[in-house]
């Protein structure tokens, strides 16, 4: 890794985890230690005081985790650069939403985002066409380390000569405060005045700086903030905060994090009904504090993640990839808060069926909204496609030529099958296409309406 260039409190980092993995620790949570955690806030409760939300705007810095591909979609440049709305990209969204915000409070708002290195070249060349973006003395992105697959027999790092690349991985966007601490920009923001950052992921557009959270965090004194907000259907398999019994603190529990046979309780939003969104305020003094303290790197809880070498060939040597998430650092702070936000704030793409639905009308994107995504349906529809024929980006576009259809009046649209989709065809009520045994047609113009519908070859 130092060969690598890998700076040295990543190193750190990862020397910790992978000792912890040789010693036998999983990173498993278990639902006997934990308890369900509610907000202590909620932001509806908070007051809208528009000079201390400027004042609190204007020493917040926004970070936003941008090492993506988004592999899981068939992608292989960075999700940030997907077309998800009138043309505009994760990324232009992003930038456009900032720089909205800039205009209205004043506020500096520097924009950092946090690349990869398979992320960082495409994302610069992209962020050419916004030359008032950058704050003086401060860089538009960050890159964060890289450290080495090790092989599930033995935990050693993986040779893999057909592609050598592979042998390597990211770790996790816990990565976001060592890469912080070794570039020098936490620094930097300190000494230009900076005193709370604002992270979110760059999928997830709903994720705007907040005047009024900007303000009740400048004032409240917390060193960490978690934004979580009502989990759905759709946010079974999303990570959620919990309450350790023995000490009482908050702590973030994933999927990889949780025994195959305890996902029962995982998945089940009756009992943990708050979903974590990964939007998270952080006070820089404080961070920087406990970054000196543990050496430049946090000792965040490990995440194993077992794949293979290639993740294009199940047959490839087995590995493990250990990771870390930024909002694992809730546990280090004695008084991290958790924030109720509304589902405004969470509008996360992970796959095709959000993919759909952000590119429909059942949002409103652009500049009388100030980039902000403004649901045209309430409650927003539901969007199921079939995995075999829509779980790539390319899949969905061949499928939906003309783009999405009119969803805002829809109650959900289930599709199995393969159909692809005319021009102005308009979805009304709850409608699902059933599997016809091949491929079939919906004519342009076309109405759906009912459970059901009919469509031609």
């Amino acid at each position: 890794m130092r060969a690598a260039g890998v700076n040295e409190p990543a190193v750190r980092a990862f020397v910790r985890h992978h000792e912890a993995l040789v010693s036998g620790a999983t990173g498993l949570v278990r639902e006997a230690d934990v308890e369900p955690a509610s907000p202590q806030v909620l932001l509806d409760d908070l007051p809208d005081d528009p000079d201390a939300g400027r004042a609190a705007l204007d020493a917040t810095a926004v970070a936003v985790l941008n090492g993506g591909l988004g592999t899981s979609m068939g992608l292989s440049v960075p999700k940030s650069l997907l077309p998800v709305h009138d043309g505009l990209t994760f990324l232009d969204v992003t930038v456009r939403q900032v720089l909205a915000l800039r205009e209205v409070t004043g506020a500096r708002l520097p924009l950092l985002l946090l690349d990869s290195f398979a992320t960082r070249d495409a994302t610069l060349a992209r962020l050419a066409a916004y030359p008032g973006l950058a704050v003086d003395g401060l860089p538009l992105d960050v890159l964060q380390s890289r450290e080495p697959k090790l092989r599930a027999d033995d935990l050693s790092p993986v040779d893999h000569p057909a592609d050598p690349r592979l042998e390597w991985c990211p770790p996790g966007h816990g990565d976001l405060y060592p890469t912080l601490a070794a570039s020098g920009v936490l620094d930097a923001l300190l000494e230009q005045g900076y005193r709370q950052l604002f992270v979110s992921n760059v999928d997830n557009l709903g994720a705007v700086p907040d005047a009024r959270l900007a303000a009740w965090f400048a004032a409240d004194g917390a060193g960490y903030a978690a934004e979580v907000c009502p989990r759905t259907e759709m946010d079974r398999k999303g990570g959620h905060l919990v309450r350790r019994r023995a000490d009482g603190r908050l702590l973030l529990r994933d999927t990889a994090q949780t025994a195959e046979e305890e996902l029962v309780h995982f998945t089940d939003g009756d009992r943990h009904p708050w979903a974590h969104t990964n939007n998270l305020w952080l006070d820089l003094v404080r961070l920087r504090e406990l970054l000196e303290r543990h050496g430049g790197s946090l000792p965040l809880p490990l995440i194993r993640n077992p794949k293979t070498v290639d993740p294009t060939d199940p047959t490839s040597t087995p590995v493990v990839q250990v990771e870390s998430a930024m909002g694992g650092a809730v546990e280090l702070f004695d008084d991290a808060v958790a924030v109720g936000v509304g589902r405004d704030r969470f509008v996360p793409v992970k796959g095709t069926d959000e993919l759909l639905l952000l590119r429909s009308d059942a949002y409103a994107v652009g500049p009388g909204t100030g980039y902000r995504l403004v649901a045209q349906a309430d409650p927003l529809p539901v969007v199921t496609l079939d995995r075999r024929h829509y779980r790539f980006v390319h899949d969905l576009d061949a499928r939906f030529p003309a783009g999405a259809p009119s969803l805002r009046e829809a109650a959900g649209l289930e599709v199995e099958g393969d159909w692809t989709f005319g021009a102005d065809v308009v979805v009304r009520g709850r409608v699902r296409l059933a599997d016809e045994g091949g491929a079939r047609r919906v004519p342009d113009g076309t109405v759906l309406e009912g459970s059901s519908a009919e469509g031609a070859p």
